[in-house]
């Protein structure tokens, strides 16, 4: 029995001709980013797969998800500082470089769940992971 793969809802022939003729495509989507813009494009579109995709290994753009993760790694291993300490140093530096308070960060949770991650009684989600990242425009890494 042949089984069709298909990436972004693509027929095996029409993936075909994209890879064959238009590299171009496939290296915007899959290439190490080399501007801040790429950057940013790739950790976007890395966080519609996360959205999409989840914790599902066996999903079809689980394999993109981890090849842009690794992507978005190699940039910031070449180009920004290392992550503080821990995550919640590196929060709580962040917040105070922003002027932020923990009132500031009421979009990840209820006061005492805010208390409690500031503190390290607690560990941050994934979906919180992601919001910090967006507000404070850095890598969901910074946070891990």
């Amino acid at each position: 029995m042949h089984h069709q793969v298909l990436f972004f809802g693509l027929s095996c022939c029409e993936q075909t001709r994209i890879f064959s003729t238009d590299n171009a495509l496939v290296a915007n989507i899959v290439s190490v980013p080399h501007t801040q813009e790429e950057y940013a494009r790739t950790v976007a579109l890395l966080d519609e797969l996360i959205d999409e995709v989840g914790e599902a290994e066996d999903h079809p753009l689980a394999s993109l998800m981890e090849t842009l993760g690794s992507l978005i790694e190699a940039y910031e291993d070449d180009r920004l500082p290392e992550p503080m300490e821990n995550p919640i140093t590196t929060l709580r530096i962040l917040m105070e470089e922003q002027g932020m308070s923990a009132d500031d960060l009421s979009e990840i949770g209820a006061p005492q769940t805010i208390a409690a991650i500031l503190a390290g009684r607690q560990e941050l989600t994934a979906t919180q992971i992601r919001w910090l990242a967006r507000c404070f425009h850095v890598s969901p890494a910074v946070f891990c």
